[in-house]
């Protein structure tokens, strides 16, 4: 069975017991309003503004009531977008905001000798079109063209005039500015835990708490399932030397298995490469995987347990540190010896994706529950259980004298801090001409 792999994921992913079928994670309330950029919540593949960040915009800023903020972010609507795709034109009636998720877009307009001219690069966390909310004649000043994919969510006029018709307050709010005070976070933008230290005496101590997300993620188990159909002539007459059974059941779970981990890393709920922080996602120097790139890539997080990319990664990497005279370490993991860069193994996954382009990802992790890192979640006990996880269940015997089985897998993956998975994307994988 050829679709056998190696299946690196499955085995270095510390697997976690799910009692009740669903793992929270809560972590600590993590915005920064203040600091220019707005900050989004994932839910694996959705993307949400938090209200607060949207007091960031000039026109909302002081601006406090949370419901109404709510309101607003509500009515932001999510896009994808890919590569050299054009958002704005320069001239065209500019009818929303677009708050930039994730990816970079340049933005060009005709200069002083009406040639075109670079005007800015925004990225994750800008935003542009904000004059778009309050004027009904207004206009792109400049083109905005996609240089990478990614998503953005978009506010139109209408739905901001929506609502601020409604709130009386918004509107008393709109023409006027004023700065709304910063909030005290630790260096990674947490709410801060007030704390006294090399006090004398007996003064008064801050009074704190850890402040949690409000809506902390809920990971539920999915599955995996298939029914295995044997007839009772082949079970009864050819079970030697080989139980063509147990055969028929051993390469199912094999398929399983496959589709498990191929789930774990494309899954738009739950997979790591839809899971990974925005802020944790980096592009290539010049396209190919070069040992800068790594280095970046790695630096981003303490204790990196691995590196995983698709097999043709792997030899773009090796082409890279070839042309460089490099040559990267070998480490042992579980018995054999694999890749290293800075001591981090590189390992084989061929279930990360390869687009027309030819450019892939590389996958960068801290794993386990005591780290912090990212974990595998299973549920163990089933009933009739053949594998942790795996369950085989008789469904009888069919007038056809068929066999069957329910063969049933249940998974998912957690990231329970947002540093503990990074993402290098749109590796150039082809073969560069000389």
């Amino acid at each position: 069975m050829q679709e056998i792999s190696s299946r690196w994921l499955l085995r270095m992913l510390p697997w976690v017991e799910t009692k009740g079928g669903a793992y929270r994670v809560n972590r600590r309330l993590t915005y920064t309003v203040g600091d220019g950029r707005i900050e989004f919540v994932q839910d694996g593949a959705t993307v949400r503004v938090i209200p607060r960040e949207l007091g960031e915009l000039a026109l909302l800023r002081g601006f406090e009531d949370e419901e109404v903020l709510a309101a607003l972010a509500a009515r932001c609507v999510q896009r994808e977008f890919r590569a050299g795709e054009v958002l704005a034109e320069r001239g065209a009636p500019a009818g929303q905001i677009h708050l930039i998720a994730h990816g970079r877009i340049a933005q060009s307009a005709v200069g002083k000798y009406g040639d075109e001219v670079a005007v800015a690069v925004l990225a994750d966390g800008d935003r542009f079109g904000e004059h778009a909310l309050l004027d009904a004649d207004a206009t792109w000043d400049s083109t905005a063209t996609a240089e990478t994919a990614g998503t953005l969510l978009t506010l139109s006029r209408a739905d901001f005039a929506a609502v601020r018709d409604s709130a009386p307050n918004l509107q008393a709010h709109t023409d006027r500015f004023r700065t709304l005070p910063l909030q005290r976070q630790n260096r990674h933008g947490e709410a801060e835990i007030a704390l006294s230290a090399g006090h004398t005496g007996e003064p008064e101590l801050p009074g704190t708490f850890v402040d949690y997300e409000l809506k902390p993620r809920e990971y539920e188990l999915s599955l995996a399932q298939t029914v295995l159909r044997v007839h009772t002539r082949v079970a009864d007459l050819y079970n030697g030397p080989m139980d063509q059974t147990e055969e028929q059941l051993r390469l199912t779970i094999e398929a399983l298995r496959e589709r498990q981990e191929y789930e774990l890393v494309n899954n738009r709920e739950f997979g790591l490469l839809h899971n990974a922080a925005f802020k944790q996602r980096i592009q290539t120097h010049s396209g190919p995987p070069t040992p800068d790139d790594l280095d970046e890539l790695i630096c981003r997080r303490r204790g990196t347990k691995l590196l995983l990319a698709h097999p043709k990664t792997i030899a773009a990497i090796g082409r890279e540190f070839n042309a460089r005279g490099l040559y990267p370490d070998h480490v042992d993991v579980g018995g054999q010896q694999v890749p290293a860069w800075r001591g981090v193994p590189i390992l084989p996954c061929n279930k990360i994706p390869i687009s027309r382009e030819n450019t892939s990802s590389i996958l960068a992790m801290r794993t386990g529950e005591a780290n912090q890192g990212v974990i595998g979640l299973h549920q163990t006990g089933l009933p009739e259980e053949y594998e942790p996880g795996l369950s085989v269940r008789f469904m009888g015997i069919s007038e056809q004298a068929i066999l069957s089985y329910l063969v049933t897998t249940y998974y998912s993956a957690a990231v329970l801090v947002p540093d503990a998975l990074g993402v290098l994307e749109n590796v150039q994988i082809a073969r560069r001409r000389d």
